[in-house]
């Protein structure tokens, strides 16, 4: 791989101006990576490109992952701008609490459409360039929610299990190539986008059924995210679903 010869490494984060995609960057540039910042929120996105005004290796476009056309332009387009990609992150996602017998089916598919087409677009697109570079790591942002039924998640569970069936499918398909593909479930998180989901009530559900008591910090998210893009320390690990939850996935009985 091109890391061995001793440049600096390519990053390319989807939802990259909040969130754990914002904080996956931070985490990124400080240990040295070139990253690439994709997401649709344009005056977001300036905000966080100017954030890393100080780094010369850092590439921005808007783009909407459904959109086929523009992601393959602009992963095009940061792969020829910073030298190269050995890393993807597929963070951008949207997120609703409805019950289920409340969901638009426009909704469904429109989560569906986001959360798993957009993914796979986004990975396709990285795979055909990591294939012809020799290899590389992609890490694709699932939930809890994916992997245990929770109130409210008929959509965004649905769409979270998706991408973990379909980490493990890339992960088969690429590894001949020498293409990593894993995921990481977290469970509630401080983002916007939970902060705005979020009532107090919520919280105060969330909390109770977590054994370590709290929400994470998007940066205890996007140090896994690391870990699993990093060859040398994660290089044996392909198809993987990492959850980083509190507890909650093995979680039972919890006494007050």
């Amino acid at each position: 791989m091109a890391e061995a010869a001793g440049r600096a490494r390519v990053a390319l984060i989807t939802g990259a101006a909040s969130g754990i995609g914002a904080a996956t960057a931070v985490r990124l540039i400080a240990s040295g990576w070139k990253v690439a910042l994709l997401d649709r929120d344009e005056r977001a996105l300036e905000a966080a490109q100017g954030s890393h005004a100080g780094s010369p290796h850092v590439f921005a476009a808007p783009v909407d992952v459904t959109d086929e056309t523009a992601v393959q332009k602009a992963v095009d387009q940061a792969a020829a701008a910073l030298g190269g990609l050995d890393g993807v992150v597929n963070s951008a996602g949207i997120a609703v609490d409805i019950p289920a017998l409340d969901t638009p089916v426009d909704l469904f598919r429109k989560i569906l459409d986001v959360n798993v087409v957009g993914t796979f677009i986004v990975a396709r697109a990285a795979a055909r360039i990591m294939k012809e570079r020799g290899g590389g790591a992609i890490v694709n942002l699932s939930s809890v929610a994916g992997v245990r039924g929770s109130k409210g998640r008929s959509a965004y569970g649905s769409s979270k299990g998706a991408v973990i069936v379909l980490t493990q499918v890339l992960a088969t398909d690429l590894a001949r190539y020498g293409i990593r593909v894993n995921a990481v479930a977290p469970g509630p998180v401080d983002t916007p986008m939970v902060k705005t989901m979020h009532t107090a009530e919520d919280r105060a559900l969330w909390t109770r059924h977590i054994p370590m008591r709290r929400y994470a910090e998007p940066g205890e998210i996007a140090s896994v995210v690391e870990f699993l893009l990093d060859g040398t320390r994660s290089g044996f690990i392909t198809g993987e679903v990492v959850a980083v939850d509190g507890g909650f996935r093995g979680a039972g009985i919890i006494a007050d």
